[in-house]
């Protein structure tokens, strides 16, 4: 399974598309009384990706709960993130059984975050596309994938190869994770240095290469950034292991191998989408070209 496998950050793009349109109230009820303007925005964007990239293999990835290993390293990773909005909730469900119906493998496992079943997979195979809103999925760019963030509507990214990286930042994306660590991530809870922000962060990274190297070095840095990181040695530490990406997660590679080739004729796909009551028109479905 080594050409042209897309993969994909199914819950980036529920919560993409449900805020895209429900910071109107626009839930598009169906005839279910189920809310589906999450689920109508992922099937449309993965539709068109199939269409656009044409994989030989498509992988959906999912968080599963909100517990992972991650909480057992430090308790306060991700706690202050908000609960989703009601009407969110039942689409959780509601776009698995969709792309299911789809014959779209799809993927996730207790303890681990998609970002880990993404980063196992960018190791053990080449010729990946990974396409996400999340910027921490950088460290996993090499010779081999891609990482589009998600831009503008179903077609726009931000498309990233190892060496636009590189060439950007001045720093491989491994080194990313450093960064990371020394900066933190509110969004995740965790706290990195106090006081160093994202453009100190990257600075410090190209002139030591890595956190270990700072730590040997303190006394070459200026006063003020020695006594930020002595202040909060034991938050950098723990922030740099849990802005790593875990690349070896248990996953059963022959399964995903062979239920991961996508096929559906276009008289299927409309029934299936008629079954849902999404109304994504007939006129769209027309137009792709699977």
């Amino acid at each position: 399974m080594n050409n042209n496998i897309l993969v994909v950050d199914g819950m980036a793009l529920l919560f993409r598309h449900f805020y895209a349109t429900s910071f109107r109230q626009q839930f598009m009820y169906n005839a279910y009384n189920r809310p589906t303007n999450g689920v109508q925005g992922v099937v449309r964007h993965v539709l068109k990706l199939v269409e656009t990239l044409r994989p030989e293999h498509l992988v959906i990835t999912w968080d599963m709960g909100a517990k992972t290993v991650r909480n057992d390293w430090y308790a306060d990773y991700k706690k202050d993130r908000v609960a989703p909005p009601d009407e969110l909730i039942p689409q959780f469900d509601h776009v698995k059984e969709v792309l299911d119906a789809l014959g779209m493998f799809q993927i996730g496992m207790k303890g681990y975050e998609a970002d880990d079943i993404i980063g196992t997979l960018s190791k053990e195979y080449d010729n990946i596309v990974i396409v996400s809103g999340d910027k921490d999925l950088l460290q996993l760019l090499d010779d081999h994938n891609e990482l589009w963030l998600t831009k503008k509507g179903y077609t726009v990214y931000d498309q990233y190869t190892k060496s636009r990286f590189e060439a950007e930042h001045g720093i491989t994306p491994e080194q990313f994770i450093d960064v990371k660590a020394l900066m933190g991530d509110a969004s995740d809870g965790y706290k990195g240095v106090k006081g160093i922000g994202e453009k100190t962060a990257f600075k410090l990274i190209r002139e030591f290469g890595s956190v270990e190297h700072i730590l040997t070095q303190l006394d070459t840095l200026t006063p003020s950034i020695r006594n930020k990181i002595e202040s909060d040695i034991e938050s950098l530490k723990i922030s740099q292991r849990l802005a790593r990406i875990i690349t070896d997660v248990p996953v059963d590679f022959r399964h995903i191998e062979q239920n991961s080739v996508l096929s559906i004729s276009k008289t299927e796909l409309q029934a299936i989408l008629d079954d849902h009551d999404l109304a994504i028109s007939s006129k769209f479905v027309g137009t792709l070209d699977l």
